[in-house]
């Protein structure tokens, strides 16, 4: 008789950051529930690919708000961890500070 041993899936819950290549907000004000690997990844020797028999680590699951994203982690018996996304910095300046007369940067041209 074989028996199978379930391994506790871990995951984590965070917002994501706004990539460099953005200059807006998309795509930053869901939760995002991420699945921890389970098994590391193996190189195929033939064709240099990367592999990984755990299925769990192509799973990414969008929510609406953070204790949504605990209510289905908990329901479903899911280990968590969740990460909390820092302030974003706050810089206000308008195309016309770069031209007043008290400036205090050096000019750059």
């Amino acid at each position: 008789m074989r028996l199978l041993v379930e391994q506790m899936a871990r995951a984590r819950i965070y917002k994501p950051a706004k990539t460099s290549m953005q200059s807006g907000r998309a795509k930053t004000k869901l939760w995002v529930l991420d699945f921890e690997p389970a098994a590391a990844r193996t190189i195929d020797p033939l064709m240099g690919w990367t592999s990984s028999p755990d299925t769990n680590a192509q799973v990414q699951l969008r929510f609406d708000t953070k204790e949504a994203a605990i209510a289905y982690a908990a329901k479903r018996g899911i280990e968590y961890q969740v990460v909390e996304p820092k302030a974003p910095k706050t810089l206000l300046k308008a195309y016309a500070d770069n031209f007043k007369a008290d400036r205090q940067d050096q000019w750059t041209h």
